[in-house]
């Protein structure tokens, strides 16, 4: 084995070892523990002895959920489950404007639809006070698109709960 040879098999080695201890590692981070191990070598050299050695950065698999989804049973009496979405739209001039809109699912009846070009938090729940107090509280309230309707309330629940003792500041 000439000296170049076996140069490179240690580089080989060296990213196996590299791959293994570190999953996510890839080629550009390869190249940078070489050079730090004092290992000068090109990147194209790298990568080529990368895709020989048939080394990828492996891809996390999404988790399935465990429980199998089933469909909602249809409210039967009114004010037994409401949902809350957010619509936007835009106006002549280019500005975005928001609306959130509860239903009582039962009745199909808008309980409440607020609109501004910005909805915070503190907002939505401005709303489902205001709703509570008028027509007293739901079983259960759907977000039809969840993450938004949690970003938007995620910092004000939490502020709020803590400004009224409701929750310890730790969490």
């Amino acid at each position: 084995m000439t000296v170049p040879a076996r140069r490179e098999a240690v580089t080989r080695l060296r990213q196996h070892a590299g791959v293994s201890e570190r999953r996510a590692l890839g080629l550009v981070g390869l190249h940078i523990l070489l050079a730090r191990e004092g290992v000068q070598m090109n990147w194209k050299r790298v990568y080529r002895v990368y895709r020989e050695e048939g080394l990828t950065v492996r891809r996390r698999r999404r988790k399935r959920i465990a429980v199998p989804r089933q469909p909602m049973p249809i409210p039967q009496v009114p004010n037994e489950r409401w949902s809350m979405d957010f619509v936007h739209d835009m106006l002549h001039d280019g500005r975005r404007i928001r609306m959130l809109n509860v239903v009582d699912d039962c009745t199909r009846e808008c309980l409440a639809i607020e609109t501004d070009t910005s909805l915070p938090g503190t907002r939505v729940i401005e709303v489902l006070e205001r709703l509570r107090d008028q027509r007293g509280l739901p079983r259960a309230i759907v977000a039809r698109q969840r993450t938004r309707v949690r970003r938007a309330c995620a910092g004000s629940v939490g502020a709020r709960a803590r400004a009224q003792d409701r929750l310890h500041p730790a969490g």
